[in-house]
């Protein structure tokens, strides 16, 4: 049974996320993400033209009662950094929505922008770097450096029995940031592994939706298919693929 959550510590007292929208803690990270703006590639420069280039850090995105929290590794160049929401814009994006749309979670398949009606029911989407990181490779320092906003994000909701981590890196973050509560748990990253953290909050762990990963077959729709069943599992939600919105 399920005490408490175990990423609320007096670190992080205040507004989770503040500070967030200004921070300029990784001048490496600030440089690269405001850089950007200028090698918009051709397909998206109408796009950009209308709705502008984000280059900020960006914000978790979903529902603030979630029971499922996704943790990616940081925004890509093109993809959130350029639109400012989580998993929005790019390829990974597409693989990610798709399967939160057969599960009746995301009530649509794809991500265009911040004003394309996208909602999402029971999951939040968050990262372990909120900027984006030359060739998708941040410092040690640059993840510590984000680590109170991720926190923050877990946190902050009260209903949360799972955390899915898209990769090493952020299944590391993740037991980082729970780890100054309670401990830093002894498990290592495994595609389709589960273990309990403080709370009887589970870590779920899966491929990141990376083109590499997708594109090579490393990670099929069907194995994310399976990996969110299990999250379903272990959250005792217990709700089968239903159309939108959710029952």
């Amino acid at each position: 049974m399920r005490q408490s959550n175990p990423f609320c510590v007096s670190e992080i007292a205040g507004a989770p996320g503040a500070g967030l929208a200004v921070c300029r803690r990784c001048p490496r990270l600030v440089a690269w993400r405001e850089g950007q703006a200028g090698h918009v590639p051709a397909r998206f420069l109408e796009w950009t033209c209308t709705h502008g280039f984000w280059g900020a850090p960006v914000p978790a995105f979903g529902d603030c009662l979630a029971w499922l929290a996704i943790v990616g590794l940081a925004p890509a160049a093109q993809g959130a950094n350029r639109t400012g929401r989580m998993f929005t814009g790019d390829r990974s994006g597409e693989f990610l929505w798709a399967g939160l749309h057969r599960r009746g979670w995301a009530s649509h398949a794809r991500s265009e922008g911040r004003d394309d009606g996208l909602e999402v029911a029971g999951v939040l989407i968050t990262a372990a770097l909120r900027c984006a990181p030359p060739a998708n490779r941040p410092s040690a320092v640059e993840v510590k450096n984000c680590r109170p906003y991720l926190r923050g994000d877990l946190g902050r909701l009260v209903n949360l029995r799972v955390v899915l981590a898209l990769g090493r890196l952020a299944h590391d973050a993740v037991l980082a940031a729970v780890g100054a509560a309670t401990g830093r748990p002894r498990t290592r990253f495994r595609h389709g592994a589960a273990a309990e953290l403080a709370g009887g909050v589970w870590l779920v762990d899966s491929y990141h939706v990376s083109q590499q990963n997708t594109f090579t077959g490393r990670l099929t729709a069907a194995m994310f298919d399976d990996v969110l069943t299990l999250c379903d599992t272990l959250g005792g939600v217990g709700r089968p693929p239903a159309a939108w919105p959710p029952g």
